[in-house]
């Protein structure tokens, strides 16, 4: 009994973690190989049929490379952002403790909220950013009717709703840096960039590489932000992938399409997160020494 005790007490999380996490995936992955009619739960087997039917549809693409556009637009901004801001927020004194709770702030507040206030700061006649363009003499900016700019749009809330979190992780990175190096560095005279160059960003790189594949995982799992935003507009132009599978499931009700959308997205993750580890194996330093 005393050597399955420990078992017991993770038993809970366990089940939970089965019950939410595991058990949908094994079920998308069976509903994808099969057409399943949601008025009548009657379902028959198709194979690959709904893969090949993604393969072929021209929205797929269409929506796989607005993916990738947005995930361009969001992520490298966002890191570096965070990582200047870090530099700037990492010393202990009150103001900058009290800055890193405001940075955070965004990270914990509901995304649909956060949608819904960037939509009216967005808006061409009264928003807050337009008003604020044209009291320094720039124009009228179509935030979210032009095809490119509403892409764009969406790529600043991302930024700014991740960014604290981020700023966070790189500032914990940064501390955990010893002042010895810093120190031996100053004595070689070496200035502030050769000092980044050599000693910070090569100690950051893990946190720099968990971080990269963290936000390469959000930008395609965007949906709120856009839904609320932008709902996939103006002429498809941020019509990313969640919205796109969102669109089959719970628009057309093509469940067993939207489950082969959903497990491609899974495995395409899986494998940009191990090419992405194995690539930086050997590129990754943990200690200067």
């Amino acid at each position: 009994m005393r050597i399955l005790r420990p078992y017991l007490y993770l038993l809970p999380c366990v089940g939970l973690l089965g019950l939410f996490i595991y058990w949908p995936i094994v079920y998308s992955a069976w509903l994808s190989i099969h057409q399943t009619n949601i008025l009548n739960g009657r379902s028959r087997y198709v194979g690959f049929d709904n893969y090949l039917e993604l393969f072929g549809s021209d929205q797929f693409h269409h929506s796989l490379w607005v993916t990738f556009l947005l995930m361009l637009v969001s992520v490298p901004p966002r890191l570096i952002l965070a990582l200047a801001l870090a530099h700037l927020l990492r010393e202990s004194h009150a103001f900058a403790r009290m800055l890193r709770g405001i940075y955070f702030l965004p990270y914990v507040t509901s995304s649909v909220a956060i949608s819904v206030i960037w939509s009216w700061m967005f808006n061409t006649d009264i928003g807050f950013i337009n008003l604020t363009l044209g009291a320094i003499g720039i124009g009228k900016v179509p935030w979210l009717q032009d095809v490119n700019l509403a892409l764009v749009a969406v790529g600043i809330v991302a930024i700014w709703k991740q960014l604290g979190y981020d700023t966070l992780l790189f500032i914990a990175g940064l501390n955990a840096i010893p002042d010895d190096y810093y120190e031996a560095a100053r004595i070689d005279r070496a200035g502030r960039w050769r000092r980044f160059r050599d000693i910070t960003f090569p100690l950051v790189a893990p946190t720099t590489l968990f971080l990269l594949v963290v936000s390469v995982i959000d930008s395609f799992q965007i949906f709120t932000l856009v839904n609320v935003i932008t709902r996939g507009g103006p002429a498809n132009g941020t019509d990313v992938l969640m919205n796109f599978l969102y669109y089959l499931s719970f628009t057309l009700f093509d469940i067993s399409t939207g489950s082969a959308l959903a497990v491609l997205l899974f495995l395409g993750l899986v494998a940009i997160t191990l090419a992405k580890l194995a690539f930086a194996r050997d590129k990754v330093n943990y200690d200067l020494s």
